[in-house]
């Protein structure tokens, strides 16, 4: 499996993470014009769309809701000056997105699903300031439990210049207590400015036999997988770098995770 996709200049749907490349998670990004759209079925699985920038309008339909879907979902400026803009569509529905504005940027990610939650725009997004020093970040959870999906958990991450995130690092590759379950995570990153750079190591605990340790320099619009594995980041000095986060498991718990024993001393630091 490749962990690093770089990032590509694709018109209309582009499928960064095809079926079957992971257990749970699919991401395409779609990129419209003014006029254009893009509609899709869901199938077995539930998306969550995310808006990166532009304004669009998302409607659709379910069998069992009457009446067609629409969502007010309105517009974002880009990832580096607003929260998350997300939408949530369930299993066995059909979804359309319109393009309202020139260079909508949107990301959908999905999991195989069951669930018989209607379509919603994600409009409870928390934030928090995570972290303290050089590695103070700004998290935010858009799909988190207080909404009812059955795999997805979705947000984002806003690294300052020269700051740390994922940190200290963590994983949640199996099932251990006292919270651990495993998930399996992608990263979709934005630089800004967008010539700028980051790094992400990707490495196992020791005693993994089919263990790895990679370090990946990431730029604008590169996306990593993290099937396992403790994962942290870090911007490079003078750039923003923001990521998009989707987890999915058999289980859907948010901090489900096991900090590698070997830095969690920092936090009490």
């Amino acid at each position: 499996m490749e962990r690093l996709i770089k990032s590509r200049q694709v018109d209309g749907y582009d499928p960064i993470l095809p079926p079957g490349a992971m257990k749970y998670l699919e991401f395409g990004r779609l990129r419209l014009n003014k006029g254009q759209h893009y509609e899709a079925e869901t199938g077995a699985r539930e998306f969550v769309g995310d808006l990166f920038s532009g304004t669009v309008n998302v409607s659709g339909s379910h069998p069992d809701q009457a009446g067609p879907i629409c969502l007010d979902f309105g517009r974002r400026g880009d990832v580096f000056s607003s929260p998350p803009a997300m939408f949530y569509a369930p299993p066995h529905s059909l979804f359309r997105i319109k393009a309202d504005s020139d260079d909508v940027d949107l990301g959908l990610f999905s999991a195989p699903s069951e669930s018989t939650t209607p379509a919603a725009v994600l409009a409870g997004v928390t934030s928090v300031t995570a972290g303290k020093s050089n590695w103070q970040r700004t998290v935010y959870t858009a799909l988190g439990e207080n909404f009812p999906a059955e795999r997805l958990i979705a947000g984002e991450t806003l690294n300052p210049p020269g700051n740390w995130s994922s940190y200290p690092p963590h994983k949640h590759d199996r099932r251990s207590a006292p919270s651990e379950i495993p998930m399996e995570e992608v990263y979709f990153f934005r630089i800004d400015p967008p010539q700028g750079f980051g790094f992400i190591w990707t490495y196992t605990a020791e005693e993994d036999q089919n263990g790895f340790s990679n370090v990946f320099v990431v730029h604008d619009g590169d996306t990593v997988l993290l099937p396992k594995g403790y994962h942290p980041v870090v911007a490079a000095p003078g750039y923003k770098l923001h990521y998009t986060w989707v987890l999915a498991g058999e289980e859907r718990r948010y901090g489900a995770w096991a900090d590698d024993p070997r830095h969690a001393w920092v936090k009490n630091a």
